[in-house]
């Protein structure tokens, strides 16, 4: 098990608060004995009475048509082999998870018992009249095939083994925009397929409906060459067994366009390599190491385009950019199976969204300038949000033009919208952010390393590669903690400001110069320069970190206080304000101020608005600003109503670039339909607000805890914003998962910050710097 899964963190993982990682959750009101007598009897026999006139009603009155059965044996789990259905579950509760964030899909995940192929069909046809389709996981070949194509053929819904299919979809996309790249035909390739397993099969099954000549492909197993005179030689094998006379996948390798890897680690070497043809294309997809080493391989050709099955190196073929989007579109016409067709029309979505220029928040996402269609990018990445709309729409097209869809969609706009608004970006922004911290992770000093929770941070953040920690405090207090908890933090610089006398003197002497006419003395100095939350701040000053986290054991006030002191208001903003990032189920919300400024003019409010405006655009978010009251536009008089009206009216006035607009209510600045019904004039008619301003630091206080408690809203926060170096303060008691986000905000405000600076000095906002 690798560095970043540990064994205990994974088991903790899967264990802690509710066992697992999927649950029911009702989608109709439950609250009162009507809505109960509805649910259940009697008012549930009219849908029942309904479906047994038509059977298509099921899809109107039940969750069939958004619901799909995971269903292994557990004879083929992911690495591990046959471990039996018990100990796949993990897994299948795994994709299940997939299937929901990333296509809003409903899963029942289901382990069967049973290596008997009669038998696992007879169970799994017996259960199609609760489901709208069925993904088929981890069964080994050669049963897996038959068991698909049994099912395929008896039952009328989607069913795909997503072993087979999942990959050949998303590596025949990446092949198609290979050959076009290096400009060679699909009819003329000369292919090597190191594998001859389910996924091996089926790729090559694919890459031959998109053009490829079996003529020109040569297929190894662990026998070597897989030849026609072979002795024995089962029906799936000979499929694409040769008439070459050659044994060893050395000897297929040579002068060959293509190689496919679909077997174990580091069976292909840089000879075999060299001996390839010109403008080789290599996927070596074996998981977790591929059959060559990405770096060796390029080394080795500079001449190659190489696709892994890894995250940390480009063209990535992952089957999350498939499975997830193919059975949307197919639930969404309720088609009675998936075929080719279907699995083609999602290839060439695949690959032409690799060509289409990218989001910028895919480019944040890998902290990259401009992601584009070349060598190093032939695919999509998979938090490329476009995926939902491009698959799934190309996948219900396929199905009604080749006559298994059982719906017809004819306002494809319409749809395409539906399945936008059925992700929210709460979790995706998390994600992208991460991705984005992880691709330069900053020096970041912890103020408060004498805690279990900062520590167990520290080492996610370093595992993860997201952050360098540097953890300040008692080194023996500290050691202790990580010895008691098993923690694992070798070489994390751990640092005692107790027994540094010449940095303290050096950052004393500094606070000194700025805080001396405001009542401090240099031994003044040297006192605070004792609290760690002084010389953490002083470290970022002296750029001896490059961020700060603290304030879990401390109230705000004495965590912000030092920062003030030691880092002061970046030049460009007028004050500081706290920012929380609401991740609910409709997407991110930000709230400010909810932390800083008590009681703001409406001067101060307009600052405030002005530095949430520039920090949500940081993540890639364009700003739809409300400011709220308990006022709807003039409807009501009083001190706090008049002071948000004439701060939106100073907005308007002097920063018309900015979305802004109130005062107004909290229910009308969410709810976009409330708002167009009652106030069509509003610059925020068109669509929801997703930046709430608060009048005072009391009603954003409180109403961000409620959202938390009663609304079931991750809080992540408090970003502190308009400091002249990134100092982060978590909440008085936050979990470790809450430190983590924090601290990858961090990460990324640093970059953002670096790359301001940057295009400064290149002369981008204004004349070259000259040294």
């Amino acid at each position: 098990m690798s560095k970043t899964t540990r064994k205990q963190d994974a088991l903790d993982y899967h264990s802690q608060g509710r066992p697992g990682k999927i649950q029911v959750v009702p989608t109709k009101p439950t609250t009162s004995q009507r809505d109960l007598t509805l649910a259940y009897s009697p008012g549930v026999a009219e849908p029942c009475l309904k479906i047994a006139e038509n059977k298509e009603d099921v899809y109107k009155y039940t969750a069939k048509g958004n619901l799909v059965a995971v269903i292994s044996n557990g004879t083929a789990v992911l690495g591990l082999g046959d471990i039996g259905p018990e100990a796949g579950k993990p897994v299948m509760e795994g994709k299940g998870l997939l299937f929901k964030i990333f296509a809003d899909i409903d899963v029942f995940d289901l382990e069967l018992d049973t290596k008997n192929v009669d038998d696992f069909v007879k169970i799994v046809k017996a259960l199609e009249p609760t489901f709208g389709g069925v993904n088929l996981e981890d069964i080994k070949a050669p049963e897996c095939f038959e068991i698909e194509r049994r099912l395929k053929e008896e039952m009328n819904i989607p069913v795909m083994h997503d072993d087979q299919h999942g990959t050949a979809i998303i590596s025949a996309a990446a092949l198609l925009n290979a050959c076009e790249i290096f400009k060679k035909k699909m009819d003329k390739i000369k292919i090597v397929v190191n594998g001859a397993g389910a996924a091996a099969i089926s790729c090559t099954k694919l890459y031959v409906s998109l053009g490829a000549k079996k003529e020109n492909i040569v297929m190894c197993d662990r026998s070597g060459v897989i030849r026609k005179d072979r002795e024995v030689l089962d029906d799936i094998k000979a499929e694409f067994a040769t008439d070459r006379k050659i044994n060893t996948l050395a000897e297929a390798m040579k002068d060959s366009d293509v190689f496919i890897g679909l077997s174990s680690a580091d069976c292909v070497t840089a000879e075999m390599l060299t001996s390839m043809a010109k403008n080789p294309i290599v996927f070596a997809m074996a998981n977790p190491n591929p059959e060559i080493a990405y770096e060796l391989a390029i080394k080795t050709r500079k001449d190659i385009i190489m696709a892994t099955g890894r995250s940390d190196y480009p063209n990535q073929v992952n089957n999350v950019l498939g499975f997830p989007y193919i059975f949307r579109g197919a639930l969404d016409v309720r088609a009675t199976g998936i075929n080719e067709p279907m699995k083609i029309a999602a290839v060439k979505a695949i690959a032409e969204l690799a060509k289409k220029s990218v989001p910028e928040a895919v480019n944040l996402a890998y902290n990259a300038r401009n992601l584009k269609f070349g060598k190093e990018y032939i695919i999509p990445k998979p938090v490329d949000f476009r995926l939902i709309t491009e698959v799934s729409i190309a996948v219900a097209k396929a199905a009604i033009e080749s006559g298994v869809a059982r719906k017809i969609i004819t306002d494809w706009d319409a749809y395409s919208e539906e399945l936008r608004k059925r992700l929210g970006l709460d979790d995706a922004i998390m994600r992208a952010i991460t991705t984005k911290a992880k691709t330069d992770p900053k020096r970041v000093v912890f103020a408060e390393a004498d805690n279990y929770k900062i520590l167990k941070a520290a080492q996610i953040v370093n595992d993860e590669n997201i952050a360098i920690p540097i953890l300040l405090g008692n080194k023996d207090k500290i050691q202790a903690i990580i010895d008691e908890h098993g923690l694992e933090l070798e070489g994390v610089e751990i640092i005692d400001q107790m027994q540094n006398p010449d940095k303290t003197k050096q950052y004393a002497e500094a606070l000194y110069q700025k805080r001396q006419r405001k009542g401090v003395s240099l031994t003044d100095a040297t006192k605070l320069l004792r609290d760690r939350n002084y010389y953490g701040a002083s470290m970022v000053e002296f750029g001896e970190a490059d961020a700060m986290i603290s304030g879990l054991t401390k109230n705000y006030g004495s965590t912000i206080k030092p920062a003030l002191h030691v880092i002061g208001v970046d030049p460009s903003v007028k004050r500081v304000a706290g920012m929380y990032m609401m991740m609910t189920k409709k997407g991110p919300v930000f709230f400010g101020d909810t932390t800083v400024n008590v009681d703001p003019t409406a001067e101060e409010l307009v600052d405030i608005t002005l530095l949430l405006d520039k920090s949500v655009k940081q993540f890639n978010i364009k700003p739809r600003i409300a400011l709220l009251s308990y006022s709807n536009f003039g409807s009501n008089d009083g001190i706090t109503p008049n002071k948000v009206r004439e701060t939106v009216n100073l907005l308007h006035k002097n920063h018309p670039e900015v979305i802004v607009d109130g005062e107004m209510q909290g229910n009308f600045a969410i709810n976009n339909e409330l708002l167009k019904d009652n106030f069509p004039f509003s610059t925020l008619a068109d669509a929801p607000a997703n930046t709430l301003v608060f009048p005072n630091l009391e009603s954003g206080n409180i109403a961000y805890k409620l959202l938390q408690e009663l609304g079931g809203a991750e809080a992540v926060g408090p970003i502190l914003l308009g400091l002249n170096k990134p100092v982060h303060i978590v909440q008085l008691g936050s979990s470790v998962r809450e430190i983590v986000n924090m601290v990858t905000i961090a990460v990324v405000d640093v970059q953002a910050k670096e790359e301001i600076a940057t295009s400064k000095r290149k002369g981008i906002f204004g004349k070259t710097t000259k040294k």
